[in-house]
């Protein structure tokens, strides 16, 4: 599940800390045109506030009025539907007739929801299993990368945490600014630098650091079509050898910062390995959009905007990567 959702868990257990009476709404099925994906997340406190979202507005007013008048579920989850009619449709704002599919639980001690954040905040990727007859969750360890929501007559079983990893060789400037985006991203981010003078300094809450050589870290991640690795550090003895290993790997983007001089260089000194040219072929380098970035964050801005354009399959844009800072 996306883990922006991550904040309304956040402010679910705040609530409950306060001593409100709280009811998480997950979004298990949609027809037609939905507002939100499957797995959007809204927390609704018992006077009607909400956090998050899972519709335009409309079905949140709904629930809000709902949990004013006491009209909500108290012991165990329920299912509810919005959208089933025309009628219900315009009412609650969905487009295209669309229809929405909620399961409603009153969050209690065994709900695990603190321990499920806390697994979250972690960066760990979590299976929460519910059953609806008893309220009663179940945490367990992800077993893949692959996000998984289903809702049967006794359970949902849904998944939790980033499903995307990012891969940073250099703990520099630059660095720093892309962690910080690619977390708020839902990345989890690693970040490889073997030097001591730049791993001593790096603090970006969230992101991971590792000091072994980058060719080792890219071998150890085992990069799949849900892997990017960024190279930032400018000196070919590292950036090279986490190259070599990614643009053999499924991972769906590899980037390296440098100008174009410097990139053919490269991908000459890479063809003299075991690399084809075909390999040498998927590196974006240099690494990000051409949007006219020359700050170490406006780079950073580049490289996700060029990396979610891959991710969603938008691969023939009318940008080309920067040639200065990047």
């Amino acid at each position: 599940m996306d883990n922006v959702d991550l904040d309304v868990l956040r402010r679910l257990a705040q609530w409950r800390r306060e001593g409100h009476k709280v009811v998480l709404g997950t979004v298990t099925r949609t027809w037609g045109s939905a507002p939100r994906p499957i797995g959007a997340m809204v927390a609704v406190r018992g006077d009607g506030s909400i956090a998050g979202s899972v519709s335009g507005g409309c079905i949140e007013d709904d629930l809000s009025d709902k949990a004013r008048a006491g009209a909500w579920p108290t012991d165990v989850p329920s299912v509810v539907r919005y959208g089933v009619s025309a009628d219900e449709a315009t009412r609650f704002g969905l487009p295209c007739g669309g229809t929405l599919e909620l399961v409603l639980e009153p969050v209690a001690d065994h709900s695990g929801v603190e321990e499920l954040l806390a697994e979250l905040t972690r960066g760990h990727r979590v299976l929460r299993r519910l059953d609806l007859a008893t309220g009663q969750a179940v945490l367990e360890t992800a077993s893949d990368r692959a996000d998984t929501l289903s809702l049967t007559a006794s359970e949902l079983a849904a998944t939790h945490g980033p499903r995307w990893r990012l891969l940073i060789i250099g703990a520099g400037q630059m660095s720093q600014y892309l962690a910080q985006m690619a977390l708020a991203l839902d990345y989890e981010v690693i970040v490889c630098d073997p030097r001591e003078e730049y791993s001593q300094g790096w603090e970006v809450p969230g992101a991971r650091l590792v000091t072994t050589m980058p060719d080792d870290t890219v071998t150890e991640m085992r990069p799949d079509r849900h892997t990017a690795i960024v190279a930032l550090t400018h000196d070919p003895k590292l950036d090279d050898l986490a190259l070599l290993e990614a643009l053999k790997s499924q991972a769906f983007y590899v980037g390296a910062i440098g100008s174009r001089a410097n990139q053919a260089k490269r991908r000459e000194r890479l063809v003299e390995f075991d690399l084809t040219r075909d390999d040498v072929a998927r590196l974006h380098g240099p690494v990000g959009l051409r949007i006219g970035a020359r700050t170490p964050p406006e780079i950073a801005v580049a490289i996700l905007a060029h990396m979610t354009a891959e991710r969603y399959g938008f691969h023939k844009l009318e940008f080309e990567a920067p040639d200065a800072g990047a």
